[in-house]
Parts: structure tokens; sequence; C-alpha cells
């Protein structure tokens, strides 16, 4: 018998916990409806996340506890979402030794430019992965992919997923061929 508590949840009666894989982390709750598509990638590939309004500007303890305790929490990747200047998800990558993948937001005045060129222009040292300026649902696959380099299972469903998005189109090309451009034009408006 071992000296030391069972870390089985099933032995010790406690539910089954799902402990976050992915941390989707922004500035501010007005950065949330651009996040959804990662949101909705981590439901579809059924991989536990966690949701965090985390200001880099207004909170920076937070930000700092946050990013130097994830890879503790069982947090494998990052996705930070951030407007304006953007510092969230670069500071982050500062912080933690996991990937981040940083979305930028669009804004009022430059839709998004000063976020994306904020993202990308990380010092050599410390990347930050960067999708298109409100793209987080490619922020969502491309932390599914990560992932997916050590688990073969969800691999596969990486390939099925790709498969899907094959069928979609090649779908879309036989209708656009049987239709005609303009039947296909005022079917799908």
């Amino acid at each position: 018998m071992s000296p030391l508590p069972s870390t089985d949840l099933a032995e010790t009666g406690l539910p089954e916990i799902d402990i976050p894989e992915i941390g989707i982390i922004m500035g501010s709750d007005s950065d949330l409806p651009t996040l959804q598509g990662a949101i909705a990638i981590c439901e579809q590939f059924q991989l536990p996340h966690e949701i965090e309004i985390v200001s880099a500007h207004r909170t920076p303890e937070r930000m700092v506890n946050y990013a130097q305790t994830a890879h503790q929490r069982g947090i494998r990747v990052i996705i930070a979402g951030a407007g304006g200047a953007a510092h969230l998800p670069g500071m982050v990558a500062a912080l933690t030794p996991l990937p981040v993948i940083g979305v930028p937001v669009a804004s009022q005045h430059l839709q998004g430019l000063d976020s994306l060129y904020s993202i990308v222009q990380m010092p050599r040292g410390i990347p930050v992965a960067t999708v298109a300026i409100g793209n987080a649902t490619n922020a969502g696959l491309l932390a599914v992919q990560i992932l997916a380099c050590q688990r073969s299972e969800l691999l596969q469903r990486v390939q099925a997923y790709r498969q899907f998005l094959k069928a979609s189109v090649e779908e879309k090309q036989f209708e656009l061929k049987s239709l005609g451009y303009e039947a296909y034009l005022q079917k799908n408006k």
C-alpha cells in the first residue's frame, strides 16, 4: 500500500474535473465577442479550457500571476486577445514558458492594425504566434494543432476536421457547377 493518498479521482469518489489545457484570456470583456471563435473550436474539439479577463494595464498583478502559474495549473497553450496597444499577448509570453497565440482585436480608429503590429513585433526570444485581426477561430485551431503534436487521437480529429473542410468546398464547387453562378448566388443570399 502506498503511503501517499490516491490521486485517481475515481478512487476518491470525487467527481472528475477536466483540467483546462487551453487558456483563453482577454484584456476586456469587450474582446469576448472576438474570442468566441477560439471558444467554439475548444468546444468542438472537446478540449477543456478556461476563459478569463486579464488586463495588462488595469490588473497587471493578475496578469503576472496568471502567466506565471498557467503551466502549473495544467494549461498547455494560451490564446490572448487584445485591442489597441495590445500588450497582453506579449507580456504574457514574457512571463510564461507556454506557447502564446495572440489575437489582434479590431479597434475603432485603426481597425486592428495597431493591435496586429503590437502583437507581431515581439523581440527575439519572446515569440507570440499571431493570427489575422479578429480571427480567433484560427487561434483555436492552432492551439488544437499544438496539443495534437503529442496526442494521436487529437491529431486524428484535426485530420477529420480538415477532411470536413475539403468536402465542404467540393460540395460548393459541385453546386456552383450544377446551378451556374447566378442561381448559386441567388440561392446563397
